[in-house]
């Protein structure tokens, strides 16, 4: 029995459908029609990439709380390209796809559900830097509102 080595992130079964979000949303960009060249096919294709590339870096951080985030957003742009296979359907440039993509999507959707309680029941560096989420100190602005007359005015200050 040959060794497989582990290569990280790429094993991850949420990773792997999440590629196939991708192949499927640069297929369906692909074929729209070109005055959605630099709008929904875009959009389309930027949403898909940010899945898989948030599940990616969201491996690599240490702390389970950091990676979290990042698989939050995986989630977020999972259902942004869900809402552009079915804007696609809508304006009639796919035919019959919507019910294979809502599938492709609600499959990568359960596999980083899954992974997401598996990445938080295992707290992975909380021994080291506890469960708190790390927050900077809120800046303070201090706005104040002059007229337009004001500005224009050199003696007033």
């Amino acid at each position: 029995m040959a060794y497989k080595e582990q290569r990280g992130f790429e094993d991850l079964d949420c990773y792997k459908l999440a590629v196939q979000v991708l192949k499927e949303a640069y297929r369906v960009a692909k074929n729209l029609p070109p005055e959605e060249k630099y709008n929904l096919a875009l959009q389309l294709r930027r949403a898909a990439v940010s899945i898989v590339l948030n599940i990616a870096e969201g491996y690599g951080r240490y702390h389970y709380l950091d990676s979290l985030r990042f698989y939050y957003n995986a989630r977020g742009s999972l259902s942004e390209t869900l809402s552009a296979f079915i804007i696609c359907d809508e304006a009639q440039y796919t035919k019959g796809e919507l019910p294979h993509q809502r599938d492709l999507c609600a499959n990568a959707s359960r596999a980083l559900n899954g992974y997401i309680r598996y990445v938080r029941a295992q707290q992975q560096g909380s021994q080291e830097y506890g469960n708190r989420v790390i927050h900077e100190e809120t800046a303070t602005y201090n706005a104040s509102f002059r007229p337009e007359s004001d500005l224009t005015d050199p003696t007033h200050t």
